[in-house]
Order: C-alpha cells, then structure tokens, then sequence
C-alpha cells in the first residue's frame, strides 16, 4: 500500500492563487496532471519509486497550502515536499516583487488587483524543457495533446490505483532517455521541430546539456546551443522550471498583445529596454501581463 502523509507548507502573504493553480491546469499534461477534487494534483518520480502530490488552495488570508503526498517510500516525503514548494513558487519574497514592479504606472493596477502573482514551476527541469519545444508556436491544447501522446506511449504507468479513485493520473512523465527512443513518424508535428525534440532529449540524456537550478547561466548556454532552440524557449525553461526571477519572454504573442492593451512599446527590442525598470524580477512581470489577457491561465479553477 502507499504511504499517505499530509503537510502544511507556508508561504509569505500575498499570494494570487489564480494564474498559479489557473496555468498549471490550463496546460496539464493528460495522464501526468489534473484538477481533482478541488485540487491540482501530478505525478513525481521520486528515489524511491512513484509519487502523487495533491495540492489544495487555502482560504483568502491563509498563509499555507495543503498538501497531500501519497508516496512509495515515505523516506521520500521531504524531497516530494520541496518539489511541491517549487511547483507553487512558495519561497518567493512577494513584498520585493510588488514594490518594484507597482511603481511602473502601467503594472501598477495590476499589481494591485490581485497582489503576490507566483511564477507557476515545474518539479524537473528536463520534463519542461521537453514541454517548452512541444509548445512552440502552438495552441495550448496542442502542446497538451503532443505531451499526452508522449506520455502514453513511453511513461512509466503507476501502479493500479495508486493515484486514488476516479483519478486520472496513469504514468510519471518519461525521463529523457525514454524518449530517445521516440519514432519521429509518431511526433505530429514539422519535421524541423521533431528534430529539435530529439536533439534535446539525446543532449539531455548523455548530459551534453545539464538543466541544473543552481547554475543557471551555464543551463542556459547549453540549452541555447542547441540547434532549433532559441531566446522564448530557454527563457521559459528558466522561467517555469530553473527558478530563475528575471527571465523574460519579449516575443511571446501574449505578451506581445497584453504590451499593445498596457501601451507598452510593440517592438521586443524596446519592450526589454522598458522592462529593464523591473529587474530582476521580470518573470513576475510576466506573470502580471499574462493577468492582463483572457486567458484560462488566469482563471482559478472551478
């Protein structure tokens, strides 16, 4: 049976529960992530075998979120913790964050509309990396469909019931070396990005590229490198999944539309001159001009 343990994890107040738990459904992985229950919930392959964090949104003016591990080895529970602390972007100090970015007239309302914006992050660093190429120039729903299909067809399946009744949660995302097995003729997708998503994932499992949070520039260089990667994907990897608090995304359509609504400049080059008054915390800044879209990314779910 797995072993089954609750714990609270704090969090400095503010925090804005609705792009957080909104992006994180929006752009599940079918299979690896859902909401259930009043509750966003994922697989996590952990030391000891398979793992299902559950985490539930606290009440206006908490200070924790609740979270649910069910485990294969219980001595995996700190480490299952500190990966649901990193999804949640719970060690962020959210006082500096706000400061720096309300004193810029056009971020201000939206800073004060909804206060303490996390930048919503990712337990494995190779996993999004992989998402990051699925996701390029296509719909959210697409890149959701290419990672399904991937996961059906080379994640590890948890064990019969292991993530509860009527869960949805079948398998761990597959690790890079399972996908260098990938057959491109299975990959929907232009033939220039299947082979940068092969090229990735062979860089990633012979450890040509090392996506590790506590080096990020030389995470970043060594992603760059690599052919059909450019500035969007590895600032998003360092965004959502390498921690890193100012990463930026001046080509992303969103924030291209959201810039036009603000009366920010249009052009990218002149969007990161402005943006230079919100370091170092521009990956926030991102989070507040996504706020400025409708978008299901900013919708807490029901």
């Amino acid at each position: 049976m797995p072993h089954a343990e609750e714990r609270t994890l704090g969090f400095t107040a503010p925090l804005c529960p609705d792009n957080l738990f909104g992006h994180l459904v929006a752009t599940a992985v079918p299979g690896v992530e859902e909401w259930h229950d009043g509750a966003y919930r994922r697989s996590l392959a952990l030391p000891g075998g398979p793992g299902v964090v559950a985490l539930r949104p606290g009440a206006d003016g908490d200070d924790h979120v609740r979270a649910v591990l069910t485990l294969t080895d219980p001595a995996d529970a700190d480490r299952a913790t500190a990966l649901a602390r990193r999804i949640l972007d719970l060690d962020a100090d959210p006082a500096a964050v706000d400061t720096t970015l309300r004193a810029d007239p056009a971020l201000a309302p939206l800073v004060d509309a909804a206060p303490g914006r996390r930048v919503p992050g990712s337990p494995d660093p190779d996993e999004f990396a992989v998402r990051a190429v699925l996701g390029q120039q296509v719909s959210t729903a697409a890149a959701r469909t290419h990672a399904g299909r991937l996961v059906r067809g080379h994640g590890t399946p948890l064990p019969d019931g292991f993530a509860g009744p009527a869960s949805t949660l079948t398998h761990l995302f597959p690790g890079a070396p399972a996908l260098t097995a990938v057959d491109p003729d299975e990959l929907g997708m232009p033939q220039t990005r299947r082979r940068t998503l092969l090229t990735l994932v062979r860089a990633l499992a012979d450890g040509d590229v090392v996506l590790d949070p506590a080096d990020v520039p030389a995470a970043r260089a060594a992603l760059g490198a690599l052919p059909g990667i450019g500035p969007w994907t590895v600032d998003s990897v360092a965004m959502r999944a390498l921690g890193d608090p100012d990463a930026f995304l001046p080509s992303d359509l969103g924030i291209r539309v959201a810039a036009e609504r603000l009366g920010l400049p249009a052009r990218d080059r002149d969007l990161v001159a402005r943006a230079d008054a919100w370091r170092p915390y521009r990956a926030y800044a991102t989070q507040y001009l996504w706020a400025a879209l409708d978008h299901a990314v900013n919708v807490m779910p029901g």
